[in-house]
């Protein structure tokens, strides 16, 4: 490993060349099954037009149909079943939302198996290994009008009051939840935004799956941060995490203070920082007020990852001591007054690295507005000794000890 790697790795932050313009990314899709051959849906009459005692069965025959995969790649191929099946989805969407009477035991499979079919595939490779989600377009997933669909309708799915979590567990399992995790490094912003908000649903509506989840979440950003350094999906997942710390009950159990001081801490050493900062400093807020005494190891923390060399690094990580500092209770300034003197260094350090003119002339400044509130307060001392003086000589005369 050469010098500059190993400074890369201490200090978290890419040293990369500045790139002549942004890299206009060309929109993509994912690695969908290709049939070989066309795909005919036969029409399915609507679910408004058939019978009340009609309408589950019809319902369940639509989720089959949706498990029919396009290749989006192909824009010319399979137009006609592309918007017939949009349209279903379409048609699902509104009927879950509305309807009543529609969620048998018998459709908690069907719909299971066809979000599966849809959402679940591998993502493609990044175009370019220098792709940097700082500057770069991101891949869009061309099949995004049924993918979007196909999430809408799951979203208001597990949102139904008919829903029924009891029997959903047995489809909706540990190696649903994997798969859906690992959906969370799409370069789509779209679905990583709808993944939040399923992954939040079912941490919700699952409380045997609620360990679990976490522990993944756990293992993600431990490869992320000591492996990978690559993982388009950490501000949705930390997102997510904020709500759960919120949910944390009091005293919190060991785990959770590990995960706080063993990954969530190490994660403000990665190079893409930037990208989910804001979210991680919200996460550790969310664990200071929930238990204060954690503090110290939190302060402690951020300056064992305090960043040498990028002063827009060194920013943001002013701009979240100011959210801890806002919440810090009195009693826990005593613990850390060691930290907080080390803080102070750090941030004059890095005052004097964006422009040392400047900071030479602000403490130019601050040192004589010092030495003229010493004098004025020496003058104002000197003031008071005359006047307490003059008080007790006045004292003196009035009793008849001294002659006036």
């Amino acid at each position: 490993m050469s010098s500059i790697d190993v400074v890369d790795k201490v200090d978290g932050f890419s040293r990369k060349s500045v790139r002549k313009a942004k890299q206009k990314r060309s929109q993509s899709s994912s690695q969908f099954r290709s049939q070989g051959k066309p795909i005919e849906l036969t029409p399915l009459p609507l679910l408004k037009d058939v019978s009340a005692q009609e309408q589950p069965e019809l319902f369940l025959k639509k989720l089959q149909q949706c498990c029919a995969v396009f290749d989006f790649m192909d824009t010319l191929s399979d137009l006609k079943m592309k918007e017939y099946k949009r349209s279903t989805l379409n048609e699902l969407v509104d009927y879950v939302t509305v309807s009543r009477g529609y969620l048998t035991e018998q459709a908690y499979p069907e719909v299971v198996k066809m979000v599966s079919y849809n959402i679940f595939r591998t993502l493609p490779p990044s175009e370019s290994n220098e792709f940097d989600p700082e500057e770069d377009e991101p891949t869009l997933e061309a099949s995004w009008p049924h993918l979007q669909l196909v999430y809408e309708f799951f979203i208001r799915f597990l949102e139904s009051q008919e829903f029924q979590p009891s029997i959903a567990k047995k489809y909706i399992d540990q190696k649903f939840v994997l798969q859906l995790l690992e959906l969370f490094d799409s370069e789509d912003p779209r679905e990583r935004d709808y993944l939040k908000t399923v992954l939040h649903r079912i941490y919700g509506k699952f409380l045997g799956l609620r360990a679990f989840i976490r522990k993944q979440i756990n293992n993600i950003f431990l490869r992320f941060v000591y492996e990978t350094e690559h993982f388009n999906g950490v501000a949705e997942l930390l997102e997510i995490l904020g709500s759960i710390i919120n949910g944390f009950a009091l005293p919190l159990k060991a785990e959770h203070k590990q995960f706080l001081v063993k990954v969530l801490i190490p994660l403000h050493t990665v190079r893409s920082l930037s990208l989910f900062h804001a979210q991680l400093a919200y996460c550790i807020v969310q664990f200071l007020e929930k238990d204060p005494a954690l503090t110290e190891p939190v302060i402690r923390g951020l300056l064992k990852f305090w960043p040498k060399t990028c002063s827009q690094k060194e920013v943001m990580f002013l701009g979240e001591l100011e959210e801890i500092l806002d919440v810090i209770e009195p009693t826990q300034f005593v613990k850390i007054q060691e930290a907080i003197v080390a803080l102070v260094y750090n941030v004059l350090k890095a005052f004097m690295e964006m422009n040392s003119t400047l900071f030479d002339e602000l403490t130019s400044t601050y040192k004589s507005d010092r030495q003229r509130e010493k004098k004025k307060e020496k003058e104002r001392e000197e003031l008071w000794k005359r006047l307490e003086d003059l008080e007790l000589k006045r004292s003196l005369q009035s009793d008849g000890i001294i002659p006036t």
